[in-house]
């Protein structure tokens, strides 16, 4: 996800009632099934949804009480489809950048991407508030999103680049490579590869949108910006990652894969 939290994010299980039953999940950029939020037809209910969305995950509470996805959900088994894929391009995009004496990088958000966010969600019921959001992140106790730490590493293996780009803020940043490490990902975490949104002090790449007394970069400005910078330092973006769509847009990365999130929408 963009990463989200995030002031664009369309909040609670109603916004994921305008995009339930439209949206398929995979690679490439958006197309016909570009979630728009506008119907003239009845919406899907909410409460079946949120059964539904329970379903898709395969959502059982562990020993903690922690919502957690199955193994064997239809949701799992989305991910496995979109990571196989990501390997296969990944080991080509591999090849051919050696092969031009390239440097392959790719590009992950965060936020259910990497780490999910479902026991927030369902405990919330699907409604960000920006202070439980806060506490919830400082846990640093997110598991991983299926499949994404052996996607990095076998990025890694194949001598790619990671980057990680997320609306995370700043302030957050602690958290994000405490919980990361926990999930296995214990790779490139330092400040010259994980981007997060810093409004108190913008970086000088994002200038078009965002200055030292104002922020007013929309989520692709800030993270298609952020991928141009990456590649003005001479990597080839052949992957970029999100549970967004707002991830995706705005160019500067050769392939892009949707993650599966039908939990909230981030503009």
């Amino acid at each position: 996800m963009s990463t989200l939290r995030r002031s664009t994010k369309v909040v609670g299980v109603a916004a994921a009632c305008a995009l339930a039953g439209g949206i398929v999940y995979g690679t490439g950029a958006a197309s016909a099934d570009h979630p728009t939020g506008k119907t003239t037809a009845e919406p899907h209910n909410i409460g079946l949804l949120v059964k539904e969305i329970k379903s898709y995950y395969g959502a059982t509470q562990d020993a903690d009480g922690v919502w957690q996805a199955s193994a064997d959900s239809a949701y799992a088994d989305d991910m496995a489809r979109i990571t196989a894929k990501a390997e296969r391009d990944i080991d080509r995009a591999a090849k051919k950048a050696k092969k031009h004496g390239e440097k392959p990088a790719v590009v992950f958000d965060i936020d259910d991407t990497l780490l999910l966010s479902l026991d927030y969600e369902i405990k919330t019921n699907y409604v960000y508030n920006s202070a439980s959001w806060a506490d919830y992140v400082a846990r640093a106790d997110r598991p991983a999103v299926p499949g994404t730490p052996d996607l990095i590493e076998y990025a890694t293996r194949k001598g790619v680049e990671v980057f990680y780009n997320s609306g995370l803020k700043e302030t957050q940043r602690a958290s994000a490579v405490e919980n990361l490490k926990k999930v296995g990902i214990d790779v490139d975490l330092d400040a010259d590869h994980i981007f997060l949104k810093d409004t108190a002090a913008p970086p000088a790449y994002l200038s078009g949108c965002a200055t030292a007394t104002a922020w007013n970069c929309t989520t692709v400005q800030y993270k298609s910006g952020t991928r141009k910078h990456i590649e003005d330092q001479g990597y080839e973006i052949v992957g970029n990652f999100g549970d967004q769509y707002s991830d995706l847009e705005g160019g500067h990365a050769d392939k892009t894969y949707k993650f599966p999130n039908p939990t909230y929408y981030v503009e």
